[in-house]
């Protein structure tokens, strides 16, 4: 039995299985007893409100060094302090450039660069530009993934068209599409696109979940005699979790919020929803990964130029991309007017994605496998396709959180002092367990003109 086993039920309806060790899935087992390393990335627009332009810093901790829950709570007036629960699991990373320049903008010319460390198109220029290299998500799923699948790419927001989807990269000019819509990201994850239509009308009547049509099969897995009590209760927690998805997915609601959840498939580009939508995309995209379907996944939180209206204390504010510039318009400067405090609305809506992100982080924690929980097993990493409010690619902000099973120092924030974004991602596909075809780490990833090498500090001592 290995990572992509599948029990297969009524209809066509099938489950992705969790790691289990009792039929030889030892590329699986850490040596803690964690899942195999993973990552996930979660992406955030506009830059983030740091100390420029005569703006204080409200997104890094105050300093550089340990982080623990007790100093990061004191800091409530930085963005990161939302993650405090999280603080010896957390890896903050400043010091970090994209290598090179956009071509006609900046938001398409920092989407291309955020997950490739490649160089902009030249010839697609302006929101049409398109990066020039694979996406490490890629990269991580053509070395470690089965061949044919690729890595989850999910979306939360509206699309407006300008710049759609920026992240996932199959190669140059090779933009993949990501999935918007939780209920399809959902169904497809379980193969329950397949199902008959007398199948699925079945299930929707009964508000079943696809435990029940794949139970025969379940139940002569679990009645095994060799498999672990470990394996057991790995088991357990996996069915567990697959029925508690479906029901914020809206199988076993009451009658009103199963509305709320059906009226939610046609209103995916509601501001009023983003947070709704992000949270059952990190339900899927954590599931996912605990059930061994894939090792990376992304997460692109809003368009290109995010356009989302947040709510602050209870009042819809401007769009974000308006706060971010600081003006009631799209451009940096003009005679639009000003935002009030829109420098302190752009350090809410950072702690904002914080918590969304410590949202993904909760749900990872929720897998207890081995001696931690799934989070310690892989790395997620909140991360932002621009810096600050000028939308410039000198200190982007990474934020990241998990160990890939101690491979990575945790508990710390660091500067990176200036490299470019591709040793970073060199040292995340090393960590996640991608080697060169000479089996050494992984140390060329994005344009060949960058200096190779990694982030040492992120790494454990070995």
């Amino acid at each position: 039995m290995n990572r992509r086993s599948f029990l297969r039920g009524v209809g066509g309806a099938c489950m992705a299985l969790p790691f289990l060790e009792s039929f030889g899935n030892t590329e699986a087992a850490a040596d803690n007893g964690g899942y195999a390393p993973y990552a996930i990335f979660m992406r955030q627009a506009n830059g983030c409100q740091q100390e420029v332009g005569g703006e204080p810093e409200r997104f890094f901790p105050h300093a550089l060094g340990a982080l623990t829950t007790a100093t990061m709570m004191a800091q409530s007036d930085r963005a990161v302090s939302v993650l405090s629960d999280y603080a010896d699991k957390l890896n903050i990373v400043r010091g970090i450039n994209f290598g090179f320049p956009g071509n006609g903008c900046g938001h398409s010319g920092g989407g291309n660069q955020c997950l490739t460390a490649a160089r902009v198109s030249s010839d697609l220029s302006g929101p049409a530009s398109l990066a020039m290299g694979e996406s490490i998500d890629n990269l991580i799923a053509r070395k470690l993934h089965p061949e044919g699948v690729e890595p989850l790419t999910l979306y939360a927001g509206k699309m407006n068209g300008y710049i759609d989807e920026v992240l996932s990269y199959r190669g140059p000019k090779q933009l993949r599409a990501a999935e918007r819509n939780p209920f399809n990201a959902y169904m497809d994850l379980f193969g329950l696109n397949g199902l008959t239509p007398e199948a699925l009308e079945k299930l929707k009547a009964a508000r079943g979940s696809v435990n029940d049509l794949v139970r025969g099969e379940m139940q002569a897995l679990m009645n095994q005699s060799k498999l672990s009590q470990q394996d057991r209760d790995r088991l357990d927690l996996h069915f567990t979790a697959i029925r508690d998805l479906e029901v914020t997915m809206s199988c076993e609601l009451p009658e009103m919020e199963i509305a709320a959840m059906e009226a939610i498939q046609g209103q995916l580009g509601s501001s009023d929803n983003m947070i709704t939508i992000v949270r059952m995309q990190c339900d899927i995209i954590a599931l996912s990964v605990a059930c061994g379907v894939v090792r990376t996944a992304t997460l692109q939180v809003g368009d290109g130029n995010d356009q989302t209206q947040y709510t602050i204390n209870g009042q819809k504010q401007y769009s974000y991309h308006w706060i971010s510039h600081r003006i009631q318009g799209n451009g940096g400067e003009g005679s639009a007017a000003a935002i009030p405090d829109a420098d302190l609305l752009h350090h809410e809506i950072d702690k904002i994605h914080g918590e969304m992100f410590r949202y993904l982080l909760d749900r990872l924690s929720s897998y207890s496998i081995g001696n931690g929980s799934l989070l310690d097993s892989g790395i997620a990493v909140w991360l932002n396709d621009l810096a600050d409010r000028y939308h410039g690619y000198g200190n982007v902000p990474h934020v990241c959180a998990g160990s890939c099973n101690d491979f990575l120092k945790t508990g710390q924030y660091i500067d990176a002092g200036g490299v470019t974004n591709n040793k970073f991602w060199n040292t995340v596909a090393t960590a996640v367990g991608v080697r060169k075809d000479n089996d050494q780490w992984v140390d060329n990833f994005g344009d060949p003109s960058l200096e190779p090498g990694f982030i040492d500090a992120m790494i454990a001592s070995t």
